[in-house]
């Protein structure tokens, strides 16, 4: 069958626009027109540009005269499950290029690095700056036109035990109920010869070990998955023709810091540096060591080539007709902000919704007190799950299928956790995962106690009126890998335990709570009684939520849409009873209008989310070319909360439920708020919304918003164009469920051309 009979464009006829000269035409838009160039210096690390590739990104900036750079790498937590970074570099040139009136700093997304110029009379230098996709290596490439005497200082504001202070506990785990005396331990520095290392091992109790003890899980502790026991994170520092130069003290931005400090022997016109950085859980440090001095040789032409298909696999360009470039900040945004998601496509750990590899000083974020470097809010070893998926939603329509893996690993590695935690408190089966929850799979421990626990307070719950009974989150993730199967035809035996598991603890808990309640397991009409439940963390101690209601529903029937390899025979009749256990969604009236309920029934409200729009997305229920539309409409247009809550910042959706419901100029107006730039130098370092600076579920939820307005589906149905502003042209190439990539140009009211896979389609 054609693919053209399978495709909708969502569009009513229109009368063509009068012809218009924009600056950034979508046929001119190129990805090196997307490029940040600064012309000046920055004032601080607050004025940094993101670089990085595989699992480490760097904060650069030139401060002056100096070349600095910040270094981050995935899963490099601490004993108190702070998310480290790995020191601070600082470059010196002299005479310094960077002295004089000509300077230049460039991120180039064509080949994934920063380059800085600069030229001070006769003394000029260009400097490379680039990571490794394919090996954890950060590289540092200097050319000047005459040789220059170079210093690299490696500076660590860890050279000695920092107490935690009031207020800078929100970094770890502890959050906010930290012991009288809480401790960042100091890392070891030294030379290695004519090199620096450098690296911060884990010992003695960690925030596991208090967590376990605090939820009353030491008899199954050794079941448990543990990633910070023996934690070893740091590198190893080298320039060839430097040598060591001693130690020197300093402060930057009220951290006090000590440098280790690497001199050029002679000066030159070319050097380079290498920081190879390492990771591992060990005992013994010196198997740590001898797995980082294992060679790792950088491929620069296999490391452009990754660039460059990434760069060609997806891309969105637009040109607004009203005058402004808005539709190219959009475009060039939405780029930015994946490459920013590229530099942790393979990381042990999922990019952290809260700042991902790209938090710098607090300072500069509007804290008022200056913590360290290490400090960002909401934790660095604890994910938010509702956060999370933001940040990996959007991989399923730019196509970066591969990167899904850190998000839907790290809920593998904590299933086992999730299961006993079913099992020692509730003595039932299935997979309990939590709202809040650390990299070893249980409850953060501030959270779980904010206040004093009542004695007989359920050990299985979180005492805490934002996340108590808030449970589904999980299964977003397990529909996540469902996605993946659906868009790329992915094998994801390896994740299907998570979904299932999920699913499991909903049937089981409730008819556990059920039997606890009275005589009867399900309702009068034999379903499931969903209650204590939670509409997100806004409408609490819920009966039958309709986010709750709505995920079951999705994954369940998702589940059986799989290809017969996946299921036995036994689990498909398992789910088919089980969808016919659900309760169904309610709706309600109001001002005369039919929306979709929170709930059938809840206690009081707690947060600002819009759970009654979670069928339009991410669950699919009601939308463009099924049942219902009017009613979700009447929802986005009419509920109070949603008219209330309705915001652009950080995690609001409300960008992508106007797209999905084809509302095409309020999409154009909530995609223009979520993604015009942060307002700091780097444009998508926006936050701190409602978590931190730079605030990837953000930047998140804007790229599924602009996705959705472009291409959507119904079943086997693609809609094109569902809710695209009549007054943008626009040029993208977009992935869609069955293996489609769909590329299509719609300039002046009209699709110039349209192609599947690459073959062209009718119009």
């Amino acid at each position: 069958m054609n693919d053209l009979r399978k495709i909708t464009i969502w569009r009513s006829l229109m009368i063509a626009l009068s012809g218009c000269v924009c600056l950034f035409s979508v046929a001119a838009q190129q990805v090196a027109d997307y490029h940040v160039v600064w012309n000046t210096q920055s004032a601080n690390s607050g004025e940094s540009m993101p670089c990085g590739g595989g699992d480490i990104g760097l904060n650069v900036w030139v401060e002056n005269g100096d070349i600095l750079f910040y270094m981050a790498k995935s899963g490099t937590f601490d004993e108190n499950n702070t998310l480290l970074k790995q020191g601070r570099v600082r470059i010196q040139l002299s005479p310094n290029p960077f002295d004089g009136e000509t300077f230049r700093q460039e991120l180039n997304l064509e080949e994934g690095c920063v380059l800085i110029s600069g030229k001070n009379n006769s003394a000029a230098a260009d400097v490379r700056i680039w990571v490794d996709v394919f090996q954890p290596v950060i590289h540092v490439e200097t050319a000047s036109g005459q040789p220059l005497a170079a210093s690299i200082l490696y500076e660590n504001w860890r050279h000695q035990d920092r107490p935690i202070r009031k207020g800078e506990g929100i970094q770890s785990s502890y959050r906010w109920a930290m012991p009288p005396v809480l401790i960042t331990r100091k890392d070891e520095v030294a030379y290695e010869g004519d090199k620096i290392l450098f690296y911060h091992h884990n010992k003695g109790e960690t925030a596991f070990d208090v967590t376990v003890k605090q939820q009353g899980l030491e008899r199954v502790k050794d079941q448990l998955f543990d990633p910070l026991k023996d934690l070893a994170s740091g590198g190893l520092l080298e320039a060839k023709g430097f040598k060591p130069a001693g130690t020197t003290t300093g402060t930057y931005i009220n951290t006090d810091y000590k440098a280790w400090k690497l001199e050029s022997e002679k000066p030159l016109k070319k050097w380079n540096m290498t920081i190879k950085l390492h990771t591992e859980q060990t005992p013994d440090i010196t198997l740590w060591k001898k797995n980082l001095d294992k060679p790792a040789v950088s491929d620069r032409k296999k490391n452009l080539a990754w660039w460059t298909a990434f760069n060609e696999r997806s891309f969105i360009r637009i040109t607004s007709h009203d005058g402004t470039d808005k539709g190219f900040e959009l475009s060039r945004n939405y780029q930015l902000f994946r490459y920013m998601l590229a530099c942790n496509a393979y990381g042990q750990y999922p990019t952290k919704f809260n700042g991902g590899l790209f938090t710098y000083d607090p300072a500069f974020v509007g804290e008022t007190s200056a913590f360290t470097p290490d400090f960002r809010a909401w934790g660095g070893g604890t994910f938010t799950a509702q956060n999370q998926r933001l940040v990996y939603f959007p991989m399923l329509k730019s196509g970066d299928f591969d990167w899904m893996a850190p998000q839907l690993d790290f809920y593998m590695r904590i299933l086992k956790t999730a299961e006993i935690r079913s099992q020692a408190y509730w003595g039932h089966e299935g997979a309990c995962f939590t709202e809040q929850i650390e990299n070893f799979g249980l409850p953060n421990l501030a959270e779980y106690s904010y206040e004093e626990r009542p004695d007989k307070f359920d050990n299985g719950l979180e005492y805490n009126a934002w996340l108590e009974y808030l449970w589904d989150t999980a299964l977003e993730i397990g529909y996540l890998a469902l996605e993946k199967e659906r868009y790329a035809g992915a094998d994801i035996s390896e994740y299907l335990p998570l979904a299932e598991s999920v699913l499991r603890f909903f049937d089981e808990h409730y008819q556990y709570l059920a039997k606890i309640r009275g005589r009867r397991t399900f309702d009068e009409k034999g379903k499931l009684i969903l209650y204590p439940g939670s509409a997100c963390e806004t409408y609490k101690m819920a009966y039958n939520s309709t986010s709750t209601i709505a995920a079951l529903q999705t994954v369940a029937s998702r589940l059986l849409e799989l290809p017969e390899r996946y299921l036995t025979p036994e689990k498909r009749a398992y789910y088919e009873q089980f969808l016919q256990r659900l309760p169904e969604i309610r709706t309600r009236e109001i001002d005369g209008h039919t929306t979709i309920a929170p709930a059938w029934q809840w206690e009081r409200v707690n947060n600002v989310e819009t759970p009654q729009l979670y069928p339009v997305w991410p669950w699919g229920i009601y939308g463009i070319g099924k049942p219902g539309l009017d009613i979700a409409i009447n929802t986005y247009l009419y509920d109070p909360h949603a008219l209330q809550y309705r915001d652009h910042i950080s995690w609001h959706q409300d960008a992508i439920f106007a797209a999905r419901l084809g509302l095409a100029e309020e999409a154009k107006t909530q995609i223009i708020k979520k993604l015009q730039d942060s307002g700091r130098r780097f444009p998508t370092f926006w936050g701190p919304g409602h978590d931190w600076t730079p605030d990837h579920n953000w930047g998140g939820s804007g790229m599924i918003a602009l996705q959705e307005m472009l291409l959507q589906n119904n079943g086997d149905e693609l809609l094109l164009l569902p809710a695209w502003p009549k007054d943008w042209d626009v040029h993208f190439k977009l992935f869609a469920p069955n293996n489609k990539v769909v590329e299509c140009r719609y300039i002046n009211n009209e699709i110039k051309t349209l192609t599947i896979n690459g073959q062209p389609q009718p119009r």
